[in-house]
């Protein structure tokens, strides 16, 4: 027998061509309809009519087979076919849930925990918990694309077992390249008190009732760690004192300033606004227009004063709103182009009046 050959059902009607074999005694029989139906190769005859339905006529004198009693309605199914995978599903997506078995039993329920993930990603995980300094593994695993996966169910006493939680994880796909997603180790603190109140547990997309969810790693994104290391954390304190002392430095005094020495703003989006996330064109200008006004108005009075405006070269639109500006709110100040050689083709000067 090999792939291609026409085949019969012997225990029941019905055949198909052969799509492969799994093993030894597993033959993949492929139907009208184009499932792969797997049976074993004694169950099966080669035949040369597409008639799946002609059944064989045993006559007493055959030799009984060993298997006669077998009932094909026990034959175990071992083809699986590959999970689909869905738009959207190629960033990481990984959930700890916990679902109460009942709901309306709040105060005495056990409760289910799970791994849900919501990507197309296979992910081999580690589920641990907290035992003074160390750590005990509560379950381990590989969670299929775009699944959730049933990992325990605990009772209220098991509680302040899971004061902490740590979910380690790394993702793959089969039998194809893909992106390579981080490995990610996130430790998570779980409020105990919540599962006792009925109004924590929300409605989701992964349960058909309410559960408590927590993020290990959303849009590729890991939750922050629970623990953090001292030394970084001095580190960063240290970096951010500097940072803040370099700030206090850079911000010019008027005594610093001689008499003929220009004030220089910056206009660029990117350096008045951390981002401009949902903005549109005219928002932004409109913020860099309120910031070349406040600065007008904050030297109002100090006649002389030069005043450097650097918006650009661009499509010249926030130069253009500058200079109506200057023709209608502070009609009595002066502008040229700034110095090429020191600001560029993208600045302007104002003296103040």
């Amino acid at each position: 027998m090999k792939i291609g050959d026409k085949v019969r059902f012997l225990s029941e009607t019905g055949g198909g061509i052969v799509a492969g074999f799994q093993g030894k005694n597993i033959v993949l029989v492929e139907d009208e309809d184009g499932f792969q139906i797997p049976a074993r190769l004694n169950d099966v005859v080669v035949v040369d009519t597409d008639d799946y339905d002609i059944k064989p006529v045993m006559t007493s004198s055959a030799p009984k087979n060993e298997d006669e009693d077998y009932d094909p309605a026990d034959r175990p199914v071992t083809f699986r076919a590959e999970p689909e995978e869905r738009k959207g599903g190629d960033v990481l997506s990984v959930y700890l849930a916990f679902v109460p078995v009942d709901i309306k039993e709040i105060t005495h329920t056990r409760f289910e925990a799970y791994i849900v993930n919501d990507s197309n990603y296979y992910v081999n995980y580690a589920y641990f918990s907290a035992e003074g300094a160390g750590w005990r593994l509560r379950s381990q695993g590989e969670v299929e694309p775009n699944t959730k996966l049933f990992i325990e169910e605990f009772d209220k006493d098991t509680l302040n077992e899971l004061e902490r939680v740590s979910v380690q994880l790394f993702s793959y796909k089969r039998d194809k390249t893909f992106m390579m997603k981080p490995v990610i180790d996130a430790q998570i603190r779980i409020d105990t008190v919540k599962f006792y109140k009925l109004h924590t547990f929300q409605e989701n997309d992964f349960f058909e009732q309410p559960a408590l969810i927590y993020t290990v790693v959303e849009n590729d994104k890991p939750v922050r760690p629970l623990v953090i290391d001292p030394k970084k954390l001095k580190q960063e304190m240290a970096r951010k004192v500097s940072s803040d002392n370099k700030k206090v430095v850079q911000q010019p005094a008027r005594t610093q300033r001689s008499k003929d020495e220009p004030v220089v703003v910056d206009l660029h989006a990117a350096e008045l606004l951390e981002t401009t996330a949902g903005m549109s064109s005219a928002d932004i200008l409109n913020h860099q227009i309120e910031v070349f006004r406040k600065t007008m108005d904050a030297y109002k009075g100090k006649h002389g004063t030069k005043l450097i405006f650097i918006h650009g070269k661009g499509e010249g639109v926030l130069r253009h709103a500058i200079i109506h500006e200057l023709n209608y709110r502070y009609k009595g100040c002066p502008y040229q182009d700034a110095s090429f050689q020191e600001y560029g083709y993208g600045a302007t000067q104002v003296t103040v009046r």
